[in-house]
């Protein structure tokens, strides 16, 4: 078991943390990129975060752990290797972290993930308070609810396969929530199945259907054959998340 505080010891120096002009506490968003790592349409995403009033913070979960692209692809894009629920505890320690800072309102927080990020966050509200929430991430003393603050997220076509919790069980905690699905998603599959059943199951959960786009259409640079850039569905989620920061 790794202590929480230890965990952001380790994160804290590989997040990049962008700031809103003025004074005072604002709201934060923590950014989740994908199984394959960071890519650079996730720091313009935070640009436009701190544009509209929040802190965004983004995590990089992969160079604390000394995960490569290469490996990421190869192990934790296959689900050998840090699966969604283990990764929840970068985001219980993105959110210790927030709540250290004074020019951060601890009340007002959000997350987006994109891919492995959405399916971390999506776990992240599915595990059971107490033992399992510490044998799922590894972290010890963790507070009794390790995402207090949390009011809103978005997962952006997020993995809700096998090994995954989407649609198994009721929410612990349950931020107003959006996800984003592709109508060519080639690479997490059909999701929507599972993302109604966690609707069903009372979850303050809206599905958004992105009609003629694949995975990540964000970025242009993906080199897979299954992704195709799509700069209309991008200013839709860009609006998207003005949208959730305008509400926080």
């Amino acid at each position: 078991m790794t202590r929480l505080a230890r965990q952001v010891e380790l994160l804290s120096p590989h997040f990049t943390v962008m700031r809103p002009g003025g004074g005072g506490r604002a709201p934060a968003i923590i950014m989740l990129h994908g199984c394959g790592g960071p890519r650079p349409f996730i720091d313009d995403m935070a640009r436009l975060a701190a544009n509209a009033g929040a802190v965004a913070i983004v995590v990089d979960s992969f160079k604390p752990r000394g995960i490569g692209r290469m490996a990421a692809l190869a192990t934790v894009c296959t689900g050998a290797r840090l699966q969604g629920r283990e990764r929840a505890g970068d985001l219980f320690a993105a959110i210790a972290w927030a709540r250290t800072h004074d020019w951060i309102d601890p009340r007002r927080l959000g997350a987006i993930g994109w891919s492995h990020g959405g399916w971390t966050i999506l776990d992240a509200l599915s595990l059971q308070a107490g033992r399992e929430l510490s044998r799922a991430t590894g972290l010890s003393e963790l507070p009794a609810e390790p995402l207090e603050g949390l009011t809103a997220a978005m997962a952006v076509y997020p993995y809700a396969g096998i090994g995954s919790l989407v649609g198994q069980r009721r929410w612990r905690v349950n931020p107003r929530t959006t996800a984003i699905v592709t109508e060519h998603d080639y690479i997490v599959g059909a999701t929507r199945g599972a993302l109604q059943r966690q609707r069903a199951h009372g979850a303050a959960l809206d599905i958004v259907l992105f009609e003629n786009a694949t995975h990540a259409f964000e970025d242009a640079d993906a080199g897979d054959p299954r992704v195709r850039f799509n700069p209309a569905a991008l200013a839709r989620e860009q609006e998207m998340l003005r949208a959730m920061i305008a509400r926080l």
